[in-house]
């Protein structure tokens, strides 16, 4: 393990507020979601600053592998610096560090963490139609490789850490920016590392990382959707069949290729039980205000015995978001056997992507599978270890109110949607800790380019979410 340590001396300004708060027995004012223009912070000007932020993370390549995190961690670092913020970063590869800032409240309240990844996809550059890490502004959009995950995020993250510092915001709860690496696929070196061996920088009661956004349409807010649980990623599980190898001019009856495709054919066919938890229950019942009659009635019947299974079949063909989302799914991926069309293999294999719903059981789920198949020719095996599953986040938490809060003051036309994610964040680690945690996000248009090419985000939407994160932060970490 190797750790790297930076850490300034406590803001003055900050220790000065306390002792005047502590000795008047009054507490400072903090801007409240409803102020006067004097109380409020500049959020154009906070906006502008994000952007700063975000191009010059940018320009930091840190396409997952190899990572280099560090270098975002250490840009990071310095902008903190310059405000007095206290920072370390913590690395079990030292060119793959994880950045900690704490801001420090009264200790009334547990922590409130805030946190997103500094890695991100590879690019195929001649797809792109601008630099891919040149941060280039353009038609009122800022594009780049991670703009819109996760560092956009990140931007706009440490610009509430600059704000609540700056504005001696009195903090009833200590806020902790995590900049972690690895989410793309490395855990071990991200937020595994620091769960396993850094909990007690990062505990919290609460937390906000990725996972949600906002939609918009005619320049008004619409929806704006936090993921409060997530499916868990079953990776590496295989269909596996052997056989006899011979020669293609006489087949055989135990080919391989043939046992295994009879095995993907029923898999892919197979609809395991669906399954409503707190969150997309919710979830269907809030988009049903907001979608067309007969979509609506799709949502609200879901669960009628009478209906279930029509509707059920309507959603595989015509919802599949929602429709994977409410069960536990499967995806043959991959499939590999043969080398010579004239020779028959003596092995044969697919992959399966399964995305399975928090609270489903592997052993059983995989011995479902095993009956489907009834094949001894074909094999289904699994890792040893998975992804942690755990119970959804509360919709009935101090930080879900306030989210709901703030929505209904700065956009009161629109939906809260509480969602679970079909994709995985890191916020899986750390609610099998304990801590109910969020995903929130800016405002995505279809061709945001997530994973893909010309990955934007809209500058004026990052300013936009900065405001939204602030009042968000100050309502649930702020002092009365």
């Amino acid at each position: 393990m190797t750790m790297r340590e930076t850490i300034p001396t406590p803001s003055v300004r900050r220790a000065a507020l306390a002792l005047i708060v502590l000795v008047c027995g009054v507490c400072a004012v903090r801007a409240p979601l409803a102020g006067t223009a004097a109380q409020e912070p500049d959020f154009s000007r906070a906006g502008d600053e994000a952007t700063r932020t975000l191009q010059a993370l940018v320009r930091i390549d840190t396409s997952s592998p190899p990572g280099n995190e560090t270098l975002a961690a250490e840009h990071v670092q310095s902008v903190l610096e310059k405000a007095d913020i206290p920072s370390k970063i913590l690395a079990l590869d030292p060119t793959r560090g994880n950045l900690v800032a704490r801001l420090e409240g009264d200790g009334s309240k547990r922590p409130l963490l805030l946190m997103a990844h500094t890695d991100v996809v590879g690019v195929e550059r001649a797809d792109w139609t601008v630099d891919p890490f040149g941060g280039v502004i353009r038609g009122g959009h800022l594009y780049g490789r991670g703009a819109s995950d996760d560092k956009g995020q990140l931007a706009a993250m440490v610009q509430v850490m600059l704000m609540l510092e700056r504005r001696q915001v009195p903090l009833a709860r200590d806020v902790i920016l995590l900049a972690e690496s690895g989410e793309e696929g490395t855990t071990e070196v991200g937020i595994d590392f620091m769960v396993e061996r850094h909990w007690d920088e990062i505990d919290a009661e609460f937390a906000l990382n990725e996972g949600g956004q906002m939609t918009a349409s005619g320049g008004a807010v619409e929806t704006v959707s936090i993921s409060t649980t997530e499916k868990v990623p079953w990776r590496g599980i295989k269909l596996i069949a052997r056989g006899t190898a011979g020669h293609g001019s006489a087949p055989r009856l135990d080919n391989p290729i043939v046992h295994l495709a009879a095995a993907v054919a029923k898999v892919g066919a197979y609809q395991s039980p669906m399954r409503l938890n707190e969150t997309t229950r919710a979830y269907l019942e809030r988009l049903a205000t907001m979608s067309p009659p007969d979509v609506a009635f799709r949502y609200r019947n879901l669960e009628n015995p009478r209906l279930s299974a029509s509707i059920q079949d309507q959603l595989r063909e015509a919802d599949i978001g929602v429709n994977s989302m409410v069960r536990t799914s499967i995806s043959p991926n991959i499939i590999s056997g043969g080398f010579r069309r004239n020779v028959i293999p003596a092995e044969a294999e697919a992959e399966l992507d399964i995305r399975a719903l928090p609270d489903e059981d592997l052993d059983q789920f995989l011995a479902t599978l095993r009956e489907l198949i009834d094949d001894p020719a074909v094999e289904l095996t699994a890792p040893t270890s998975m992804r942690p599953a755990a119970p959804p986040s509360s919709l009935d938490s101090e930080l879900f109110h306030a989210l709901e809060q703030v929505q209904q003051q700065m956009f009161p036309e629109a939906v809260t949607l509480p969602t679970m994610l079909v994709a995985a964040t890191d916020s899986a680690q750390i609610r099998a800790k304990g801590v109910q945690a969020y995903g929130v996000g800016m405002i995505r248009d279809d061709l945001s380019g997530v994973h893909g090419t010309d990955e934007r985000v809209s500058v004026e939407g990052l300013e936009l979410f900065v405001e939204y994160l602030y009042r968000v932060v100050v309502e649930i970490a702020g002092a009365d």
